[in-house]
This record gives structure tokens, sequence and C-alpha cells, in this order.
């Protein structure tokens, strides 16, 4: 490692296969806590690379349970984290927003490490029981169309260093490596980022992949679309920036997404979303996410269909049957 971090404060970049096999070390405990703290550290002062990216990638793959949900085509809707804008659970809330709609989701998150919380938080304020069983993930699917897959059951190498993230409390390259690692594989993924050239990074990543993606990022530095102001949405077809006027749609204030100084405060924003009580900025920011989402599954839909889908989806109480339905299944003993 010494080697390593040497030639990553000369600003030298690792191969691909240096990374896979430094990310595997790190899964296996041959770094202490200072170390990887230093290697998280680096790579907030300079940018990681394709190849970086790719290698990192490999190692978590290779190291992760499989999990084979191959006979549901489903999409996952992922933020990376790391805006510092502590939003409610935006992305979370929309994916039971898809499955109302009928699409299958299997949700590949993590306790917050950088926001007060994360969607395993949430779902763990539900009384979820986290799960590799696959029977039991089956289940989940067919009962709701949703399936959720907290992430250090499966990525031992993110359990290896959960404890220098959460110390540090702030992001990392495992905020990028995050959405990219779901082991069930989707076929389709709608991500958030926090910056632009990140958003250059995962479109590389994804055209190799072969993965159905979009990217979206809001200018003013959500990893989600928060309708505060124009954002960016990439997809293998186009680039576009949009303003929510575009979309017929109120602009919001960044006051009217924040999640609360706990992960109950956050829960019950998430569980107002599907009791219709929440408020139109927090309804349509959940909305717009979940209509792009629809977009990277149905290319040819118009967003303003897309959006008209999901709406339909929360106002006929299809989402909140999906998540009642989920959590039936997923709920501890």
């Amino acid at each position: 490692m010494k080697q390593i971090l040497y030639r990553l404060f000369e600003h030298q970049y690792l191969y691909r296969d240096e990374a896979r096999t430094l990310l595997q070390n790190i899964a296996e405990g041959k770094y202490n806590e200072a170390q990887v703290a230093s290697l998280v550290t680096v790579f907030l002062m300079r940018s990681i690379s394709v190849e970086e990216l790719g290698g990192f990638r490999d190692a978590l793959l290779d190291l992760s349970r499989p999990v084979d949900l191959a006979e549901y085509p489903f999409i996952d809707v992922v933020g990376t984290g790391g805006d510092g804008k502590n939003t409610f659970n935006i992305s979370t809330a929309a994916c039971f927003v898809l499955a109302g709609a009928g699409y299958y989701v299997v949700k590949h998150g993590n306790f917050g490490a950088t926001s007060v919380s994360g969607a395993s938080n949430v779902m763990e304020q539900h009384g979820v029981a986290f799960t590799t069983d696959p029977d039991v993930l089956r289940r989940s699917m067919d009962a709701s169309r949703m399936a959720y897959l907290h992430a250090p059951l499966f990525n031992p190498a993110l359990k290896a260093v959960a404890p220098v993230r959460k110390s540090l409390a702030v992001r990392s390259f495992f905020n990028i490596l995050g959405p990219l690692v779901n082991p069930a594989k989707p076929k389709y993924q709608l991500l958030g980022v926090y910056n632009l050239p990140l958003a250059r990074l995962y479109t590389y990543a994804y055209q190799e992949s072969g993965i159905r993606f979009g990217v979206v990022h809001s200018l003013d530095g959500y990893d989600e679309i928060s309708l505060t102001g124009e954002f960016k949405v990439s997809m293998p077809e186009r680039d576009k920036i949009y303003t929510p006027e575009m979309l017929h749609l109120p602009r919001v204030r960044e006051s009217d997404l924040y999640g609360g100084d706990t992960p109950a405060d956050a829960a019950r924003i998430f569980d107002a979303v599907f009791d219709n009580t929440a408020t139109e900025a927090q309804r349509n920011c959940v909305l717009i996410n979940a209509a792009f989402a629809i977009q990277v599954i149905c290319p040819d839909k118009k967003i303003d269909a897309c959006l008209a889908e999901a709406a339909e989806s929360l106002a006929a109480g299809k989402a909140q049957q999906a998540l009642k339905r989920f959590l039936e299944v997923n709920k501890a003993e």
C-alpha cells in the first residue's frame, strides 16, 4: 500500500488490474484504517479515472455475493450520495412509485455515509429485515415488484470500509462505486450524480457495461432531479438540459427537500409521500425521478407521458400498495 500511496500522491494513475487488486486487498483486511483513509483522501483530491473505476468495479463484483433475478427485467434507481444536501429518500420513494406503475425494481443501497438517512436507514425504520435469501427476494418481487439488496450483505469490501467512511463523513470513491456494483446486475439504471465530470465518467462506464442508463444531475449540485433549478439528463441517445418549467412543474426551494435530523424524520417524510400528505415539492421530486426512470426503460415514451404514469401510480394508491406488500414480505419476524 505504501508504494501505491506514494504513486497516487505524485498524481499517477492506477492500471485497471492494479485497482482491482488494491480493492481486493482492502476487502481482505490487508490494510489498516489509516491507510484506507489516506486512499480515500487521494481520490477526494483528484478525479478517479475510467481505468481505476473499472478495476474497482471488477473487484467488487468478483467479491460480491451473487443473486440471480434475471427473470425480472428490473431497474435500479440510485444516487451516488455525497452532495451534502441531506434530502429525504427521494430515489427510494421513486422505486415504489415505479413498482406501483408495474415496473420491476431491485434497489441496491446502504446506510447513509454522508447524509442522515440512506436507503437502508429508511428500510430499517420500517422494520425491514435485510436478506440474501433468493427465495425471499423472489417472493418480494412477485408480491410487490420490488426487492432490496443491503449492500454490506452482498459486498464485503463495502462492509470492510464502512467504519472509515462513517468516521470521515465525506464523499469518497465508494460513493461512486456503489451504483455500479448491484450484484443482481440490472438491465436498466437511473443514476443521480453530484457533478458534471462524474456524469461523464459514468456515461463511459455504462457504455462499456451495456446497461441501459440514464444519468441525472441538478446543476446546483444535487445527485438527483431536485427541481430547484436546471438539471441535465444523459441517456444513450441524447444529453439534454431541462428546467422545471419545461415539464410544467414549479421550482422548489432547497428547504423543501430537507430530510430532517434523524432517520426517523426522513422516514416520516417518506411515508407522507405515499399517504398523500407530503408537500407538492416533495411529491413532485419523487415523481419526476420516477418519470425519467420510466423513460430509461421505455425510451420511446415522451417524458410527459412518463410523468403522468408515475403520478397515477401515486394518486391511485398503487405505489402505497406496492410498499405495503413489500413490507409484508420483508418485515422482521
